[in-house]
């Protein structure tokens, strides 16, 4: 059973090679919402796009945002694309990206929107590609994987565990049940399909704002689409504290939206239980042979799916970290068991029983008073 996981994922992989490419042959004006803190150079490869009519939208909430020069920047380096810089403190919601989406959505002028984080890098043929699977109108949402940038140790550790165990759990999940869910690196969706869930204020408390775009898009009956098109994540972790913060953040996320999903990742960690295993019977012959089975074809999944496939050069050159990060994962995943205390953006948020997010000190409730 342990193995089976990793078995699943690599015949997925060889019986699909490769997402396929469809050709560009639908086109469409389109809107494209941006939030979080903005950085030139992922930003500028937005506005480079091979695409004929395309708006841009930058939304944040207070005039001291300090993105807010990063994107003047860009209006004045690209005055012939359709920039709009949102500046509104409304809130509908204690997760403030959703909100900043909410108020831009007001200015898009297309009936298609992309919406990505401003960590994310793109090429040329981007929107091109991403906007294809919706020339099927059964198609809701469309997302995409991606593979990180990462600069310093703690991020290429990561980078490493994004590429061979994040990745290939996604693409796992999209082959037994179909994919609903979405990733915050792209999602592509009508305005029609968003307000057929309710629009922004329907996520507008979740932490996990990009599943629930998904979940909800396919609970209602439209497919959620993996795009063949990989994105680029630059990674910004200050320190290791950071980066664990971030996985608890987002394994305590999967744990009160997906209970079962989150006991199901025990099959993600073959390799560490049956190690644990074999020390706990002090190892039979058939022990060792299982744990070398085990281990053989974790390392061949990882390098399969975050070397050949995504091509992530942190995973490229330095594979050989997958098995510490699979051991700080199952460590994690075994502390997230207990708590609903998350941090994120220096506050500390309750999770409830269905993944909303409640903030804890009284002075934090109060900036969340809805305008």
């Amino acid at each position: 059973m342990l193995v089976s996981y990793p078995i699943l994922l690599l015949l997925n992989l060889f019986s699909n090679c490769h997402l396929r490419r469809i050709p560009c042959i639908y086109s469409q004006f389109l809107s494209t919402h941006y939030y979080t803190e903005a950085n030139f150079d992922n930003l500028a490869t937005f506005c480079r796009q091979e695409y004929s009519t395309y708006q841009i939208i930058f939304s944040v909430r207070s005039p001291q945002d300090p993105g807010i020069d990063v994107v003047k920047q860009i209006i004045r380096d690209f005055p012939r694309l359709d920039i709009h810089l949102i500046i509104c403190d409304r809130i509908i919601g204690t997760n403030l990206k959703v909100s900043n989406l909410a108020n831009a959505l007001s200015f898009a002028k297309y009936e298609i929107l992309v919406i990505a984080d401003s960590d994310i890098r793109v090429g040329e043929d981007y929107l091109q590609r991403v906007v294809q699977p919706l020339h099927n109108k059964n198609v809701g949402v469309v997302t995409c994987l991606y593979r990180s940038v990462a600069r310093g140790w703690v991020e290429k550790l990561e980078a490493v565990g994004t590429a061979c165990d994040f990745h290939a759990g996604a693409i796992t999940s999209k082959q037994l049940e179909g994919m609903k869910f979405a990733l915050g690196s792209t999602i592509v969706i009508r305005q029609e399909v968003l307000k057929a869930i309710g629009g922004f204020e329907a996520i507008a408390d979740y932490l996990a704002d990009d599943f629930q775009l998904g979940y909800l898009t396919a609970k209602v009956g439209y497919k959620v689409m993996l795009s063949d098109y990989i994105v680029e994540h630059v990674l910004f972790a200050n320190s290791l504290i950071d980066s664990i913060q971030h996985q608890v953040r987002w394994l305590r996320g999967i744990r009160v939206s997906r209970p079962w999903g989150y006991l199901g990742l025990v099959f993600t960690y073959g390799n560490i239980t049956s190690l644990i295993l074999m020390m706990t019977i002090k190892g039979s012959i058939l022990c060792w042979f299982w744990l070398a089975v085990t281990w053989i074809v974790r390392l061949i999944m990882g390098w399969i799916v975050g070397v050949k496939y995504l091509q992530d050069s942190s995973a490229q050159k330095y594979f050989w970290l997958v098995i510490l990060r699979d051991l700080m994962s199952f460590t994690i995943w075994c502390y997230c068991f207990f708590g609903t205390t998350i941090e994120w953006r220096g506050l500390q948020f309750k999770l409830t029983k269905d993944g909303k997010i409640i903030p804890k000190a009284k002075d934090i409730t109060e900036q969340f008073e809805f305008k």
